[in-house]
């Protein structure tokens, strides 16, 4: 929630949502209140401006509002009853004394007279949910998602927050429902935490579809980042078409797969370095561009300690080729395990897998040298296979 220090700060905020009825005196108010003083002293919007800016500096300095800033507000709210500033005011200073059904009262007479006031949706969505009142909670987080400038993006780690606690589920899921871009937010926010993670799966739609779920790789990068690799393919299998075939020790070896997420799929760069595209019959296009070494395309394993022997077909000229290069590395690792040309794995290569590694990256890169060498090379028949004693 919401704590008493971030309602000392919004105070501050207050000063942007200026309310003045002259328009002469209000042109002077909002940039300069001291001239609007000179002005007309005990004009109503002159009071709030030079209030507004009392209060805002006092935040700042961490010093108590004066108590004739308050006597001021007052002022102006009997000669201006329709502003809603000193009505927020009256709210920030209630809950600064404790009082929280006062500031309620405060914050909903704010919002009565702007109901497009953000200090106003604001302070009533804190009160809300600190009262247990969910339903109306929610509703003023609506509203500042709808009011403010990126208010999909500023609610969510609120909502984030609240998620956290699973009795709230029910009330988000119809809040999601009614607002999906706010839900989208909230999930990228919950997926970019290992702790809510399981609140994203949870929150999660069922029937959205994988290309509008942007929360997907993110929550999948978090798991593996956390080493839950397992409950990471798990959610990762959704996003592929029939899940990895059986007995597959890598995916999508004929690189037709385009819907399936990284890392349990492939990435593929367009960058600088160079780039790998798919192409039709089951193969690989590279073109490194020779200028600074980088990693052309990369799928995260989770092999079992052993030999393996990986296997493919290349086209191309070799000799260009041996810029290129694979190489097996254990997630987290400062060092491959193990590295080879694609010159050489068109042969055959053959590596080791410990048994402190539980999770690999399998990775294509281009290595330069100190004369700029470009290749070029497509590569098809990719296999992976378990070696057995004997073979």
């Amino acid at each position: 929630m919401i704590g008493r220090m971030v309602v000392v700060a919004a105070a501050a905020a207050l000063v942007a949502v200026q309310v003045v009825r002259n328009a002469a005196v209000g042109a002077l108010a909002s940039a300069k209140p001291e001239a609007a003083a000179q002005f007309w002293s005990g004009h109503p919007g002159t009071e709030i401006a030079t209030a507004m800016t009392q209060i805002a500096t006092s935040a700042r300095l961490h010093r108590a509002v004066p108590p004739e800033v308050f006597a001021d507000m007052g002022d102006a709210a009997d000669k201006e009853p329709l502003a809603p500033e000193p009505y927020l005011v009256r709210g920030v200073q209630a809950e600064l004394t404790g009082d929280g059904a006062r500031a309620q009262q405060a914050f909903e007479a704010a919002q009565w007279r702007d109901p497009r006031s953000l200090p106003a949706a604001y302070f009533l969505a804190d009160r809300y949910f600190r009262t247990g009142d969910v339903a109306r909670g929610l509703a003023q987080v609506g509203a500042l998602a709808r009011l403010a400038p990126n208010g999909n993006i500023t609610v969510a780690p609120y909502l984030a927050a609240y998620a956290r606690n699973p009795a709230n589920w029910p009330a988000l899921r119809t809040m999601f429902r009614a607002n999906p871009a706010v839900a989208n937010s909230t999930l990228l926010a919950l997926s970019s935490n290992i702790v809510t993670t399981p609140a994203a799966l949870a929150l999660a739609d069922p029937r959205e579809k994988v290309e509008d779920a942007f929360w997907l790789g993110p929550l999948i990068n978090t798991l593996v980042g956390a080493r839950q690799y397992a409950r990471a393919h798990q959610v990762w299998e959704r996003t592929t078409a029939a899940g990895t075939p059986p007995g597959q020790l890598i995916y999508d070896p004929s690189f037709s797969d385009k819907k399936a997420l990284p890392p349990f799929n492939w990435a593929l760069t367009s960058s600088g370095i160079g780039f790998a595209e798919r192409q039709a019959g089951g193969r690989l296009h590279l073109v490194f561009y020779g200028q600074e070494d980088g990693i052309l395309a990369s799928e995260l394993l989770t092999l079992a300690p052993g030999a393996y022997r990986l296997s493919m077909q290349l086209a191309g000229d070799p000799a260009r080729a041996r810029v290129l290069n694979w190489s097996i590395w254990c997630d987290g690792g400062d060092a491959p395990i193990a590295s080879t040309t694609l010159e050489s794995a068109a042969r055959g290569w053959q590596f080791s897998v410990p048994s402190n590694c539980p999770a690999q990256w399998l990775k294509l890169s281009g290595a330069s040298g100190d004369l700029p060498q470009q290749a070029e090379a497509t590569i098809s028949h990719l296999k992976l296979e378990r070696v057995t004693s004997g073979t």
